[in-house]
């Protein structure tokens, strides 16, 4: 198998299927692949990783009791959630108060399907390759905020209204700049395909002392990373951006009146996003699955828990900012740096390079 076949292809290959089964099959074991293992580390982040690594930024015991190191967490919340009453409120609008649960999560594995996420083995593990793939991850990504739209607005209940609005206007401040700081790097790279966007970051791009350093994106052009960084966080709804729930001014936002495995499902959906998150952030700007030693799949694992450990670290560092403030920082601020960064690359690269 080369290195070049993508995880369907090889699957196939092992099954000895060919044509259009082989296809199917094989895309859908590898998706099946993708959907457990993002799905098992939602399950480790939300329950368990979160409250752990906030009680030690902030000096506090969490969960111990249940299981080694407080593990068996993940089931005991699992099934209490699970278990709790679904409380359907009176007028909410239907079926979009069900459907907005589903689509949430939905959308940030769609978004894992273009992601290159390296060898694990004699397999590579990235199911699609499109000359687009940049373009889809973002479109995948976005579906989100219509997620939040519909269950703020289905479920009859000003708080939630209010905070569906706050994520559509976080959502348009924030994704132009994020993705004008993408396009920073598709600039340099010359594609939009993100397996050509990793391997553009695998040559070296000076040595020091005998040691290599990698041309990751965000070694060349580290303003564009920092202003990406920025806007993800505002993306996902991280502090300072978690406007849209903002528990001390609208109760819970959107979600507010969910319960039970629909909740569950808004609580899935946010990891995973987190997760997505930290994958575009290493793919674009990381190197996507590269490292030393290691195989590239355990790399890019450990890359996006490093993401999601940042989001937990500022969650307890950096105060909740006002409506007013993050859209002005999104509007006069990341805006006006993600196109002087823009237009300084394009010059860079069409006039020195």
């Amino acid at each position: 198998m080369t290195p070049l076949q993508l995880f369907p292809e090889q699957i196939a290959n092992v099954l000895g299927l060919e044509g259009l089964l082989g296809q199917v099959v094989g895309g859908v074991i590898g998706a099946v692949f993708v959907a457990v293992v993002m799905l098992s580390m939602t399950a480790l982040a939300g329950p368990w990783a979160k409250r752990k690594i906030t009680a030690a930024f902030t000096d506090r015991f969490s969960v111990e009791r249940v299981g080694p190191w407080g593990l068996g967490t993940i089931i005991v919340d699992s099934v209490r959630l699970l278990s709790k009453e679904l409380i359907i409120p009176d007028g909410v609008e239907r079926p979009s108060y069900d459907l907005a649960p589903l689509i949430l999560p939905a959308s940030a594995i769609l978004g894992f399907a273009v992601i290159p996420m390296g060898d694990l083995g004699p397999f590579n593990i990235h199911l699609a390759d499109p000359e687009v793939g940049l373009v889809l991850v973002f479109a995948f990504a976005s579906i989100a905020s219509i997620s939040l739209v519909m269950g703020g607005y289905a479920s009859n209940n000003k708080y939630s209204l209010l905070g569906s609005l706050r994520a559509v206007a976080q959502n348009i401040a924030y994704e132009i700049p994020l993705i004008l700081a993408a396009m920073s790097v598709v600039i340099f790279a010359g594609t939009l395909q993100l397996g050509e966007i990793v391997a553009a970051q695998q040559t070296a791009l000076f040595t020091i002392a005998g040691f290599e350093i990698p041309a990751w994106y965000a070694i060349v052009n580290p303003f564009a990373f920092v202003l990406f960084l920025t806007a993800s966080m505002a993306e996902i709804g991280r502090n300072p951006f978690d406007i849209p729930e903002a528990p001390t001014e609208i109760v819970a936002g959107y979600q507010t009146e969910y319960s039970s495995v629909y909740f569950v499902l808004f609580y899935l959906g946010e990891f995973l996003h987190i997760f997505l998150g930290g994958a575009i952030l290493a793919t674009v700007f990381l190197g996507g699955p590269a490292g030393p030693v290691l195989p590239g799949f355990v790399w890019f694992i450990i890359k996006i828990w490093a993401f999601f450990l940042l989001t937990q670290w500022l969650r307890s560092a950096i105060p909740r900012v006002r409506i007013d403030q993050l859209i002005e920082i999104g509007w006069k601020g990341l805006l006006v740096l993600a196109l002087a960064n823009l237009v300084l690359t394009a010059v860079i690269v069409g006039v020195i390079v």
